[in-house]
């Protein structure tokens, strides 16, 4: 168990809930296939996932917290753009991060072929390619934070969590200081700190209340929840890494009334969709899924985010999970929906009136996999007014079972050969699997060989 998974796993699991849009009235993009599964942050042994929920200056962050260890041992340092009060931080649920995963994450679908021997009419498919506790005192700190150059701008307590809201003038100062007060912080902090002070920014700082912990009955540590307003839409990632052990994947789920985000410096592409891959892929959806993306991060040179979901948050189709309620939307930060009080309370929370909004809510899920050497920034994200649909999504078709001895049928059964060839060799191109093994498993040689039609057959007749 590693002591302290501080900075990216816990930073990028609870931040910010990403801005949501909800709308009421469903559309209505048929895929015509049936959902059978799904690749979700599950898959992945080092996923951090976080929600942001954005309109404008205006950002209500989420971090799930996925901590392996003794909680004794547990600190979150986080940099932040405001200076946070009590009544701005929250404790969330990650059984709505779950949901948001569940809802948007890359799926396998099916197709079953119609007999060729029947007659039938043709139709054109559409293919889309609560109460809070007063704040328990806090241990006074073991060394004063005015000689480290450290100011304390804000102590409280939330839940489980005991915080502390820092500003400093010098990194050395605040590792020391951290150090000094028992934070577990990894070894040369001081220089991924340094350009975060030199922005003024402030630092949150979470160690676990663990008589607090007791009393929630939970197995595991809670989301972490903020509201704050600043022009900075960023995520501060270089802090994670310094106890990365290889490659972590981040998934991030962007909700805006707007349309897309993406991330503004670095390049934002598309994941692999879209393409028909052999049936047997069905038991190992997963292995495929993670192969094919890390064949894509190494082709593309493994500095960009991948779009694995954009979506309407009103409909989905294929559905791998149900669209999330206004209440779920809510409790994921989405702050400009939902009953007059709810906009009072919102109101409160951000100290000025919210803007008319048309409800809507359109997720982005970003998939970013990143390591020291690669991601030499933090990821600093844009919103767009692009409401263009896309989904990762993989296809299974099977092939008619039943008898097929009219003309139609046999040139439909010498059809198949060729077709699965060409699923198999998309196989191995996605995922670098062996070719000759994914032959193998598809048994294409089992299959009748294509006859080539005359040219002058179809005159003929």
């Amino acid at each position: 168990m590693k002591r302290f998974l501080l900075w990216m796993r816990v930073l990028l699991s609870t931040v910010l809930a990403g801005v949501v849009v909800f709308a009421y009235s469903p559309l209505a993009f048929a895929f015509c296939g049936f959902y059978v599964s799904q690749a979700d942050a599950s898959l992945f042994n080092k996923a951090s996932q976080v929600v942001i929920a954005r309109d404008g200056k205006r950002t209500v962050l989420t971090m799930a917290n996925d901590y392996q260890g003794d909680v004794k041992d547990f600190a979150l340092v986080v940099p932040v753009p405001v200076l946070l009060k009590k009544e701005q931080v929250r404790i969330g649920e990650q059984k709505i991060i779950d949901r948001l995963d569940s809802f948007s994450a890359p799926r396998l679908v099916e197709y079953f072929d119609s007999d060729p021997c029947a007659r039938y009419e043709a139709y054109d498919r559409i293919t889309l390619g609560g109460a809070t506790r007063a704040a328990a005192p806090m241990m006074e700190s073991k060394a004063r934070a005015d000689n480290y150059q450290v100011t304390i701008e804000a102590k409280f307590a939330v839940g489980e969590y005991d915080i502390l809201i820092l500003s400093a003038k010098d990194s050395d100062g605040l590792e020391s200081w951290l150090i000094d007060n028992d934070y577990k912080i990894p070894q040369g902090a001081k220089e991924l700190l340094q350009p975060y002070i030199r922005q003024n920014m402030k630092f949150f700082v979470a160690k676990v209340n663990i008589a607090e912990l007791s009393k929630t009955g939970s197995q595991s540590l809670r989301p972490l929840m903020m509201a704050y307003e600043s022009p900075k839409f960023m995520l501060p990632i270089r802090l994670g890494m310094l106890n990365a052990n290889g490659d972590q994947d981040l998934l991030v789920y962007i909700l805006s009334p707007k349309g897309q985000a993406e991330v503004a410096n670095y390049r934002t592409i598309k994941v692999p969709s879209g393409d028909d891959i052999p049936t047997y892929v069905k038991s190992e959806f997963g292995e495929f899924y993670k192969s094919m993306f890390k064949t894509s991060y190494n082709k593309e040179g493994r500095k960009v985010a991948f779009l694995e979901y954009a979506w309407d948050m009103s409909s989905c189709d294929p559905c791998s999970a149900e669209p999330l309620s206004p209440e779920e939307l809510r409790k994921a930060g989405v702050f400009w929906i939902g009953s007059p009080d709810d906009a009072v309370n919102s109101s409160r929370l951000f100290r000025r009136p919210l803007p008319p909004n048309n409800g809507r809510v359109f997720i982005t899920r970003l998939h970013i996999r990143y390591s020291r050497d690669t991601f030499p920034e933090d990821l600093s994200f844009k919103e767009t007014s692009n409401q263009e649909f896309f989904q990762g999504r993989y296809v299974l078709r099977y092939p008619f079972k039943g008898e097929t001895n009219c003309d139609a049928g046999k040139a439909y059964q010498r059809s198949l050969r060729p077709r699965f060839e060409k699923e198999a060799q998309t196989l191995a191109s996605l995922t670098g699997w062996n070719l000759f093994d994914i032959r193998r498993k598809m048994n294409i040689s089992s299959l009748p060989d294509p006859v080539e039609t005359p040219f002058w057959e179809n005159i003929w007749k």
